[in-house]
C-alpha cells in the first residue's frame, strides 16, 4: 500500500492508456515529461478548431500552472516537430486534468478516495460495465466502490478490479472542488518550502 501513496511515484505506470494515434503521440510525448518532472495524464486528438491534440499532464504533486503548461508546450512541440506523427494541422492545447479528473493511476484511487466517481469496465462486474460512486477503499489489485444508485438486488458495493478498468473520472461536487483545492493549497506551499531550502543550501 505504501507505494501507492507515494506522490513522488513518477514512474508508476497508468492503468487507461490510449490507442491508435493516441498511443503513439503519448509514446512520444510521455519521456518528455518525465525528463521535466511531469506526470502524463492523458493525450487525445480531436477534431475542434480544426485539430487539436489535448496533453493533460501534471506535476508528480498534483499540481499544474499556467506556466507549467506553456513548459510542457514548449519541450514536447519540437519533439513532436521531428516525429511528425500527425499528417495534418493540428493546435496543441496543454493542460492540467482538472478538477474532475480522469483517473488514470492506482494512486488517483487513493488520493481521492471518499470522493465520487463513474467509471466504466471492459467486462461485466455484477452485470455491469458502467459504475458511479464513492471511493470507499482502494489497494493494490482493485478498489471499492459505494454505488449511489443500485438496482433491486444489487450490493451496494463493489470492487473493481485495476485490470478491468477502461475509463474513469472524478464527479464534480462541493466536497471535491473544497479538497482540490486544499491538496493543491498544500502542494504549492511544500514547494515554496523546498524552494527556500534550496536557496539557503
Amino acid at each position: 500500500m505504501s507505494d501507492l501513496t507515494n506522490a513522488d511515484n513518477e514512474r508508476e505506470p497508468r492503468l487507461i492508456t490510449e490507442t491508435g494515434l493516441d498511443q503513439r503521440l503519448a509514446d512520444i510525448i510521455e519521456p518528455v515529461l518525465v525528463d521535466l518532472g511531469f506526470r502524463l495524464i492523458r493525450v487525445r486528438m480531436m477534431n475542434q478548431n480544426g485539430a487539436t491534440m489535448q496533453v493533460m499532464a501534471e506535476r508528480n504533486d498534483g499540481t499544474m500552472t499556467v506556466q507549467d503548461c506553456e513548459e510542457v508546450s514548449m519541450a514536447i512541440s519540437p519533439v513532436l516537430d521531428v516525429e511528425d506523427p500527425v499528417d495534418k494541422e493540428y493546435h496543441l492545447e496543454v493542460s492540467s486534468p482538472g478538477i474532475d479528473r480522469p483517473m488514470v493511476r492506482k494512486s488517483d484511487f487513493v488520493r481521492w478516495q471518499g470522493h465520487l466517481v463513474k467509471c466504466e469496465t471492459s467486462i461485466l462486474i455484477d452485470n455491469r460495465k458502467r459504475f458511479r460512486g464513492k471511493i470507499v477503499e482502494a489497494g493494490i489489485d482493485g478498489f471499492t466502490l459505494e454505488r449511489d444508485q443500485i438496482a433491486y438486488g444489487e450490493e451496494q458495493k463493489v470492487t473493481i478490479p485495476f485490470t478491468a478498468l477502461s475509463d474513469a473520472k472524478l464527479i464534480l461536487t462541493d466536497d471535491l472542488i473544497r479538497d482540490a483545492l486544499r491538496a493543491d493549497k498544500l502542494a504549492k506551499a511544500q514547494a515554496a518550502n523546498q524552494n527556500e531550502a534550496d536557496d539557503e543550501e
